[in-house]
């Protein structure tokens, strides 16, 4: 038998603990090199401690567990296996991928199940090799990890009723008022092979020679995301995506498709975003009718003001609508809506006395851009109601929408009520403020 390499005749001399922590400390790969030079070295690379540690700093493993999550006899055999199915991505990337969908399932399933269960099992990679080869070219290296672990959601289909099922389920969410409604929902690979195809033959001029596919769309009111496979940028579509007009979603300066320690396209940082802002409250679950969907109505401060006047709370907040027919336009205008809720946590209190409700019967709305009042508006009520606010009560909410010359904005007002009901009066009317809320084009589009 030949002796073993110099330097591993001098490491199999050492200690016990000694041995355990260079090999440690070496990593997994010079592990697996080691065991092939002795037997002494092929015990203390076998040891299963030592593979639990580099499962958990490579892959972000903590069981013995397979890609789909089957159990395997040894953390030695997982790491294998996960070697053998993502060898070829670089293992950081595949330790954040990993997590970003172990984390935004981790939430789906505690505060949105209904969604949960729209995600589909990950593709191969014969599946993205095949969805390449019709395409046309290649998908950024992120993305393709992406749909590895998690080929989004579930397809819609020409089965209207099927779809509906499904229509509020989107993972990413959207905003509904008067008869706008968007819900935004992560596209599995064979509609985003197909989607984009579709777009090839209907907007020629815009997709021809680039490398753009379809990621998201909404099954209501058309939104449209797309992320472009030779610079990793992510664009939403305006109104005129036909002729080509787009927003970008994420800060260009974040984008890295080609960094060999650790790649990051628009998509893969836009959907991290997303998972940011769900598990910090920003953006939270809505009931829409029977069923209830994600809202993009941000929902924590600076975005969302609240203020507290007389016992009534009113909060508010806004969203740029990138797709709305009067963004644009010769006039610059950016199109936002915006949400009201308003509710008497406690009691309304008016010069020391209490009374057990209130009523709007009044709005005055200031809109601003820039430093510039561009807009002042007096009304009755709000969209044709009249709510009646008692405490205990659920926030009453109500969205609308309004256009804005380009360049960040505010509104603040107003709301006029009366002590108990309009029909029967029990005190003087008074003023509940609404606190600033920014009216902008934000960094991060959804």
């Amino acid at each position: 038998m030949a002796a073993p390499p110099p330097a591993a005749a001098g490491i199999e001399s050492l200690e016990g603990l000694v041995l355990d922590t260079i090999i440690s400390k070496a990593g997994a790969r010079p592990a697996a090199a080691l065991a092939c030079a002795s037997a002494r070295l092929r015990a203390a690379a076998a040891d299963d401690s030592l593979w639990r540690r580099f499962c958990a700093e490579d892959l972000g493993l903590d069981a013995p567990l397979d890609p789909e999550d089957r159990p395997l006899p040894s953390f030695k055999v997982a790491y294998k296996v996960w070697m053998e199915s993502f060898g070829m991505y670089p293992l950081p990337l595949v330790k954040r991928v990993k997590k970003f969908w172990a984390s935004l399932k981790s939430w789906l399933s505690e505060n949105f199940p209904e969604a949960f269960k729209t995600l589909c099992k990950g593709v191969s990679e014969a599946q993205l090799k095949s969805a390449e080869d019709d395409l046309g070219f290649k998908l950024p290296m992120p993305t393709k990890l992406l749909y590895r672990f998690c080929n989004a959601q579930l397809p819609f289909s020409e089965d209207d009723d099927a779809n509906k099922c499904i229509s509020t389920y989107g993972i990413i969410g959207g905003y509904a008022f008067y008869d706008h409604l968007v819900n935004v929902h992560l596209s599995p690979l064979e509609q985003i092979v197909v989607e984009t195809k579709e777009y090839c033959r209907e907007f020629p001029e815009v997709f021809n020679g680039r490398k753009l596919i379809v990621v998201a769309t909404s099954w209501f009111h058309p939104k449209t995301f797309l992320l472009n496979c030779s610079n990793g940028e992510l664009y939403v579509g305006t109104h005129n995506l036909p002729i080509g007009e787009t927003i970008p979603c994420v800060p260009k300066s974040l984008i890295r498709p080609t960094d060999n320690d650790m790649p990051q396209d628009g998509l893969l940082l836009w959907l991290e975003e997303h998972l940011r802002r769900l598990q910090n409250g920003m953006v939270k679950t809505r009931r829409l009718g029977t069923s209830r969907y994600i809202s993009l109505y941000p929902e924590a401060s600076p975005s969302c003001t609240s203020a507290m006047t007389n016992g009534v709370k009113v909060r508010a907040s806004a969203v740029f609508v990138p797709e709305h027919p009067q963004n644009g336009g010769p006039r610059g205008r950016s199109m936002y809506t915006y949400s009201i809720r308003m509710s008497v946590p406690e009691a309304c209190m008016l010069g020391g006395v209490y009374y057990s409700s209130c009523q709007l019967y009044a709005r005055h709305w200031i809109i601003r851009s820039g430093d510039r009042v561009v807009s002042d508006v007096h009304g009755e009520g709000v969209i044709g109601e009249f709510p009646v606010l008692s405490p205990g009560q659920e926030e009453f909410v109500y969205e609308s929408c309004t256009p804005l010359p380009r360049g960040p904005g505010s509104v603040e007002g107003s709301f006029s009520f009366v002590p108990g009901k309009l029909s029967r009066p029990e005190g003087k009317p008074f003023e509940v403020t609404v606190a600033p809320f920014p009216l902008e084009i934000p960094e991060y589009i959804f």
